[in-house]
């Protein structure tokens, strides 16, 4: 008889699981906003559109790009946090929101560990290291040399703090020596253009972004900021060939609100890995020059762990401040 009464409660939660359980099973049943943090014709949004699109397809619903560029990532990292966890808001996080903002920004209104679920990283960047075509230097060490005989008179220009684009130099000039003014825009192609125009002499900007300038002429590239040559740029050598030691790699990937339900969170990275391994996907992102870099949340976790304490270090070392 005690049995039967201590059952009742346990088959009355069952009746309250049994649905939501069915709704999780049937996920996706309508559009799925994916924000990304940078504006319109960045490497982010161009890389994630490449995504979205695949993920469309093989989900059979919409993935939206809603971009919320500004505040180092920090507008539309906090739309995220305050989404509901039901999976239909989703958001690019990169080494910025997960890893560089934590010791470069005074106050962070979100806790990486805590406010993000994260599910699966997407993709691994290079930089180029580029400057005006009036600047009179060809390679990174006359660029070094440059800059020592000129201090503070060259100014670089970055698609915001705390992006790789701005910690990179800023790693460049601690391990160097050498002087330039920081100059922050709130989008890489600001950035680029004004780089054309004169208006800052060098760029560290993602080769998505940066590379067709490269190719049609418009900038000059000096170095590529992996430790080995790319195939898209074979005639650019590694910067580390001159900085012995000098590795910079941007990285991003999806991730929802904290607490995102576990069999949602399964869902979305079997998709995105199967996504990553198509053709479609892979020949776009050869073509932007990046890297297809699916993981499992806890890789993911882990790398956003080992690149906080990384970058956290150069801030310290090279005195990097938001300007």
């Amino acid at each position: 008889m005690v049995l039967r009464w201590l059952s009742l409660p346990l088959l009355a939660l069952a009746f309250v699981l049994a649905p939501m359980k069915a709704a999780f099973a049937a996920y996706p049943e309508k559009p799925i906003r994916l924000i990304v943090p940078s504006a319109p014709g960045g490497a982010p949004d161009v890389l994630m559109r490449a995504l979205a699109d695949q993920l469309s397809r093989q989900m059979g619903v919409a993935f939206v790009i809603d971009n919320k560029p500004g505040g180092s990532y920090v507008i539309g990292t906090m739309e995220l946090v305050r989404a509901p966890a039901d999976g239909y808001t989703l958001a690019y996080a990169n080494v910025v929101s997960l890893a560089t903002n934590k010791s470069l920004l005074a106050n962070v209104p979100y806790d990486a560990e805590k406010d993000l679920t994260l599910i699966s990283n997407a993709l691994r960047v290079v930089n180029l290291v580029v400057v005006n075509n009036n600047v009179p230097v060809k390679t990174i060490p006359e660029l070094v040399a440059y800059a020592k005989k000129n201090p503070d008179k060259l100014a670089f220009g970055s698609d915001g703090n705390g992006t790789t684009a701005h910690l990179g130099m800023e790693l460049f000039k601690s391990m160097t020596g050498v002087q330039m003014l920081h100059v922050p825009y709130k989008a890489a192609t600001s950035a680029i253009t004004d780089l054309i125009g004169g208006g800052v002499q060098v760029l560290m900007s993602n080769t998505p972004v940066i590379g067709p300038q490269v190719q049609q002429g418009r900038v000059r590239a000096l170095g590529i900021t992996s430790t080995q040559r790319s195939a898209a740029f074979p005639d650019v050598p590694p910067v580390a060939d001159a900085v012995p030691g000098f590795e910079v790699v941007a990285w991003g990937g999806l991730v929802g609100p904290a607490h995102l339900p576990k069999d949602i969170v399964t869902r979305l990275n079997t998709e995105i890995r199967a996504a990553l391994a198509t053709p479609a996907v892979l020949e776009k992102f050869k073509a932007l020059g990046a890297e297809a870099t699916p993981s499992s949340p806890e890789e993911f976790r882990e790398l956003s762990r080992r690149e906080t304490e990384k970058w956290a270090k150069v801030v310290k070392s090279s005195g990097a401040k938001v300007d």
